[in-house]
């Protein structure tokens, strides 16, 4: 074993191929030890399979991470033993019971004795099924089953767990639950990697990576990324007709970029010097597009996401 005591996670240069297909590009972080850290990118960019590598079930083509000390290419039963994996996918036995879930999931990891009854104690609390153990899994709503599926892929303790979109399909209010049992497993000292594509939830992490196309494009805080990565100014107009607006303020060699927020627009200035005003003179005076509202905003994290996005794809291609 040998580790960085401030890391529970450390990436050095991963990679992995299939065929002439890279999935997985060089990428490398670091993960400190407690810290909830957000993993983006948008379907097939490499999170799952960035995911896969680290908890030792897919062998890298290149490179090595060591996880909670140990490597994943020379180590990987060790890895295994010591973290906690909750899948994209339900993880749960839908036609077994609640009790036997957690007896299933116990006994993986050799719990026993009054260990086993005070850790099945605290899944049954945290997932609100006191009292239900005797329920059928597959009956419960999605927002408890997805709470009883992180209670049991943590029943062991483990210092450092992977959830790969676990709130993927659950109604807000529960995801919003879901979220404080992460905070509460963060604030006892375990780490906790979350790929996530909900962008939202992604303010809730210490830090965040951004991947696309396999390869690490972004990192730091909520805040470092929309200040370090869009310094140009962004304007937020609501109109009478947005797609109307759109297509024509496309055209303008002043607008850097634009992006749809429901019945808002987000326009990403390549000129400083435009003003509010010409925005409404342009729509409203030239093209009768009635304006009712232009105000500059700081970036969201959608921003910063589309922006670099559309940043790396550009640069593929040229």
């Amino acid at each position: 074993m040998n580790s960085n005591q401030t890391y529970s996670i450390e990436v050095n240069n991963l990679t992995k191929v299939f065929g002439k297909f890279t999935a997985v590009n060089q990428i490398s972080f670091n993960v400190r030890q407690g810290e909830i850290f957000g993993f983006l990118g948008a379907n097939g960019a490499g999170k799952s399979t960035t995911i896969r590598m680290l908890i030792a079930i897919l062998e890298p083509t290149a490179g090595d991470a060591l996880v909670g000390g140990y490597s994943i290419r020379r180590e990987p039963d060790l890895v295994k033993k010591n973290i906690g994996y909750m899948s994209q996918k339900f993880s749960l036995y839908n036609d077994l019971t609640v009790a036997e879930n957690i007896r299933f999931f116990a006994s993986i990891y050799g719990l026993d004795g009054k260990r086993y009854e005070e850790r099945k104690k605290w899944v049954l609390k945290v997932a609100n099924l006191e009292n239900m153990e005797q329920v059928i899994t597959g009956s419960l709503p999605g927002g408890i089953k997805q709470r009883l599926a992180l209670g049991t892929a943590v029943i062991h303790e483990p210092k450092i767990v992977f959830l790969d979109e676990p709130t993927s399909g659950v109604d807000p209010i529960s995801r919003r639950n879901f979220w404080d049992l992460i905070n509460s497993l963060s604030e006892g000292g375990t780490t906790v990697l979350v790929t996530t594509h909900y962008l939202d939830e992604a303010e809730f992490c210490n830090d965040i990576i951004l991947i696309n196309a396999g390869k690490l494009v972004a990192q730091g805080n909520s805040k470092a990324l929309k200040t370090n990565y869009i310094k140009n100014p962004i304007l937020e107009i609501e109109s009478e007709r947005t797609v109307d607006s759109l297509e024509i303020l496309e055209k303008e060699t002043w607008v850097g970029e634009t992006s749809i927020f429901g019945n808002y627009i987000h326009v990403i200035l390549n000129d400083r010097s435009i003003t509010e005003q010409q925005i409404v003179q342009l729509l409203q005076d030239k093209n009768g597009i009635a304006v009712r509202r232009v105000e500059k905003i700081i970036p969201t994290l959608e921003d910063v996401f589309i922006h670099l996005i559309e940043k790396d794809s550009k640069k593929n291609v040229s």
